[in-house]
């Protein structure tokens, strides 16, 4: 006579409280380890929910960390952005989850980026895995890291061979444009990119396909002089949205790759006594804090979970080991129009 046995109930992932909870991942490692800048209200209902699953940190990657150098470092272009560090913040929720220190490196060029990955650096001996945020490594390099018993997995670009979480950009340009289209915005402006990008950072330039080719399908041809690098930051999306502006025929409609570049864009305009949308409309990328509370049009994505997910899908990895389901997981996360109050039919 046969029997059947049932798998054992999956247990409760810290991304399982967060989204009962309503918050980030980084928001409820920081709420059950006591750390500060976390409400009282927020704290406890994370601590409720965390209970009411029966969430504790997972015990195999707790044991698996204790095999080495317990350590898990992640490379990003830059340390201030606020794109890198929702990044960070989710991964390193993760990593603490899973038993790992957790280091930041800053990597701000090409060289640098060789340099860490060089066999001579040994970084093997400082760290388990590596967590790469848009930045290429080639495939030589993966192999050479998994050589020296080092785990890969990648935000923003892909590997061949190792896990990744990306969104897809074109798609993000895409969206952005359309919306502008579809209210009758038909002269579009974008801020983007970087005036020298010595790291070759694709996110612009797939972004831009992606508007291209929704001008392009609306029988429209896209403007070289519509286009302007804003640094993806304040002030740069300040001074590309001055220079659209000065423009013989300013665009009605802008579309600012990162929201911080659209809160620049908008500040220009109330610099010069306009505002959006009844002047020009404007559209972010990420839905960061402050989007909602400027009432900012945008295309969100979870940047915390990206890093959430790329921690779990190399932890997951390195408990596998090569030839694992886990080894060359692409997790591709979902994007969405938010529509606030900046974009609007042209006046």
């Amino acid at each position: 006579m046969s029997t059947t046995t049932n798998p054992p109930p999956r247990r409760a992932t810290i991304e399982d409280v967060a989204q009962r909870a309503g918050v980030s991942v980084a928001t409820v490692s920081r709420a059950l380890r006591g750390l500060p800048n976390v409400a009282s209200t927020t704290r406890t209902r994370v601590t409720e929910v965390a209970a009411e699953l029966k969430y504790s940190p997972h015990p195999g990657a707790t044991r698996l960390a204790a095999g080495r150098t317990r350590t898990i470092t992640v490379a990003v272009p830059t340390l201030n952005g606020w794109y890198f560090s929702g990044v960070v913040a989710g991964a390193e929720a993760v990593c603490n989850e899973a038993g790992y220190e957790f280091q930041v490196v800053g990597i701000a060029s090409a060289e640098e980026e060789q340099r860490l990955l060089r066999e001579d650096t040994h970084l093997e001996r400082r760290t388990d895995g590596l967590l790469v945020v848009d930045l290429h490594v080639s495939e030589a390099d993966a192999r050479s890291l998994r050589a020296r018993g080092l785990s890969l997995a990648t935000v923003g670009t892909a590997t061949p061979g190792s896990p990744s979480v990306m969104i897809d950009d074109v798609d993000v340009g895409r969206i952005a444009t359309e919306h502008l289209l579809g209210l009758g915005h038909h002269r579009i402006g974008v801020i983007g990119g970087l005036p020298h990008d010595p790291l070759s950072f694709d996110v612009p330039r797939a972004r831009k396909h992606g508007h291209e080719q929704a001008l392009r399908d609306a029988g429209l041809h896209p403007d070289a002089t519509l286009f302007r690098p804003g640094d993806f930051g304040i002030d740069g999306g300040q001074e590309a949205m001055a220079a659209l502006m000065d423009l013989d025929d300013p665009p009605s409609g802008v579309f600012a790759m990162s929201d911080e570049m659209a809160f620049g864009a908008l500040m220009e305009l109330r610099q010069r006594g306009l505002s959006a949308p009844a002047d020009v409309s404007i559209i972010g990328v990420d839905d960061h804090e402050f989007a909602r509370v400027i009432e900012l049009t945008t295309i969100r994505q979870d940047v915390p979970s990206h890093g959430a997910n790329a921690a779990r899908l190399l932890i997951r990895s390195m408990e596998d080991g090569d030839g694992g389901p886990n080894h060359a997981v692409r997790h591709h996360s979902p994007v969405e129009l938010i529509v606030r109050g900046t974009t609007a039919p042209p006046a």
